[in-house]
């Protein structure tokens, strides 16, 4: 069966400023490609970066099914993607968010280790934020599965548009009994909010997960869901609470 026949993942992605973070995108996306030779995988984003998702979809070859490279739902996930898909390429299958997920968890753990976590280190999981009180729910429940992994707790905090703020969580952590605070970044690429974790003032800080094994193989099973559960347009597998609560502006978990 030839790659067009068995048809097109496309990895979506926000869109960033960040030379660096499109450089480690790129590099993700080559690591999926590599789990599945011959099969056609392509980039594209929202916005910002190019090429746009909404100049890419019209041409690809079916089936076609995307996958959001975000690690929670919020505006990006529940209004901006499905729009892009129905207005270009409405028989495409939508898969869910990248997170909350095992995967995600053991790659963050990796760069914990690597960036030298002592068993007495208090740990933050830093995201970007949100608007969408169900998005803020994705990223403690990531919290939750790294806390659990680690045999610690783990708070998750927030650059912007979440509480606690990571400022507020690291001056809470340097009153407590741990001797230093690690900041995992729970962030896919380089990038503005990941510069903002780093200049935080965390005793350590994770990079973001970048091009990891485990996140490539998270995009293809994320890619099985959606393609196998349904072929209806705009398939978004994700918790009814990210649907159904507020309007949240564009702030991106990424």
């Amino acid at each position: 069966m030839t790659a067009s026949a068995r048809g097109t993942l496309v990895i979506a992605a926000h869109g960033t400023r960040s030379a660096a973070g499109e450089e480690t995108l790129a590099r993700l996306t080559a690591v999926v490609r590599g789990l599945r030779p011959g099969r056609r995988v392509e980039l594209a984003y929202l916005e910002i970066s190019k090429p746009l998702l909404a100049d890419v979809l019209p041409w690809l070859p079916g089936p076609v099914t995307v996958v959001p490279l975000l690690l929670a739902g919020g505006y990006h996930v529940h209004i901006d993607l499905p729009d892009v898909v129905a207005r270009t390429r409405p028989d495409a299958a939508v898969a869910r968010p990248l997170g909350p997920d095992p995967l995600l968890t053991h790659a963050l753990a990796r760069r914990l280790a690597r960036a030298g976590l002592r068993p007495a280190d208090a740990v933050i999981l830093g995201a970007a934020g949100s608007s969408d009180p169900a998005a803020l729910a994705d990223v403690r429940a990531a919290a939750r599965l790294l806390a659990v992994r680690l045999s610690r707790p783990v708070t998750a905090a927030f650059a912007t548009g979440g509480q606690p703020a990571v400022g507020e969580a690291l001056d809470r952590m340097r009153h407590g009994p741990a001797p230093r605070v690690a900041l995992a970044s729970y962030l896919l690429a380089p990038g503005f909010f990941h510069d903002r974790l780093s200049s935080a003032g965390a005793d350590l800080v994770t990079e973001p997960i970048g091009a990891d094994p485990d996140l490539a193989a998270l995009v293809w099973a994320r890619h099985d869901q959606a393609a196998g559960s349904s072929r209806s347009p705009l398939t978004i597998s994700s918790a009814p609470a990210s649907l159904e609560g507020p309007a949240s502006a564009p702030t991106n978990i990424s």
